[in-house]
């Protein structure tokens, strides 16, 4: 199993490099075109991946799906482990669409420069890939123990209400408690250096703008990790199937920040249809034995298609709510001239 991990890893570091190093290697201004093309590109690499997943589960490839899954206690086959992937690379896409709306909060508030966005993006998704990395490595160890799944379930449903209910509110990134401790601990110059995250003045090495909103887009992205996690552990505990999911989804979240920034305000039921999607999940995961039972063992199928279901029906609500307020707003009549 090692190397299968230290492969794929690699394979990461090498997509990153690429993307940094040879197509982002200058900064510049991210259009909705451009954003749409890598969208599509990432995608692209996350379905060819599950290619690998059928055959490396098929085959037992270095020892693939040759442990019983703790959470429906089935040994994964091809099609078993590309059920799971898919199915929690959606979950986790949808859920990033949440973080969106904090990052368009955090550059806005900063007022990032639109050509160095993408280079703040970049290393916070870098830093996501350890912190998840180790998150999920200790949640495939506590799972093992029962009793673990039943809290993880009754959090997705807790953490599903609350955002329901608008228990989510955003908060000014200037009141945030460690945006005061940065500034009380570290130098923080309010001049912008180029692309850098440390700069030089007057002798003195301070943080700049881009480092301080690097740190709130990591810490960000740990709170959402805490909702997002437990969500995919309720369809699968393999943790390669998790990581693997996660990675894909979190390395497309850079180009769907910049294709859906400027119109996330237009997406006005997503937020609720992403709460009724933790819930969903989250009564999968305490009910998985009965539903195993009623449903079969491909009951991860049918999950699949809910979810998609629940967010296909946030975007089309959204997009139906638009188009009647545009139609009222034509429809009001223009006072005469007097």
């Amino acid at each position: 199993m090692f190397w299968i991990w230290a492969g794929f890893i690699l394979f990461i570091l090498t997509l990153l490099a690429l993307d940094l190093g040879v197509f982002h290697r200058r900064d510049h201004v991210i259009k909705t075109r451009e954003a749409l093309t890598w969208s599509a590109i990432w995608i692209a690499l996350a379905l060819l991946f599950s290619v690998f997943i059928y055959f490396g589960y098929e085959n037992h490839w270095m020892g693939l799906g040759t442990r019983q899954d703790a959470i429906d206690g089935v040994f994964n086959s091809g099609w078993h482990a590309v059920v799971k992937y898919l199915t929690g690379y959606v979950i986790e896409e949808s859920l990033s669409v949440d973080n969106i709306f904090v990052m368009a909060l955090l550059f806005r508030y900063f007022a990032i420069p639109a050509k160095y966005q993408h280079r703040v993006l970049f290393w916070g998704i870098l830093g996501a890939i350890v912190m998840r990395g180790l998150m999920i490595y200790l949640g495939s160890e506590l799972v093992k123990y029962h009793w673990v799944i039943w809290v993880f379930g009754g959090f997705l449903v807790f953490t599903g209400v609350r955002m329901m209910v608008g228990g989510e509110g955003e908060e000014d990134p200037g009141k945030k408690r460690v945006v005061r401790v940065v500034r009380r601990l570290l130098p923080v110059t309010p001049d912008y250096h180029g692309h850098k995250f440390l700069a030089r003045v007057d002798g003195r090495l301070m943080l700049t703008p881009l480092a301080l909103t690097l740190v709130l887009v990591e810490l960000t992205d740990l709170v959402f990790a805490v909702d997002s996690i437990p969500a995919i552990f309720a369809i699968t505990a393999d943790p390669f199937l998790v990581f693997t999911s996660n990675i894909f989804a979190i390395l497309g979240l850079r180009s769907l920040y910049f294709a859906l920034a400027g119109m996330i305000d237009k997406f006005r039921y997503l937020k609720p249809a992403l709460a009724v999607v933790l819930m969903v999940v989250g009564v999968k995961m305490l009910a998985a034995k009965w539903l195993k039972v009623w449903l079969g063992e491909h009951f991860n199928v049918y999950l699949l298609g809910v979810v998609f279901a629940i967010l296909a029906t946030g975007v089309i609500a959204s997009w139906r709510a638009n188009r009647k307020e545009a139609r009222e707003k034509e429809e009001v009549p223009v006072p005469a001239a007097s």
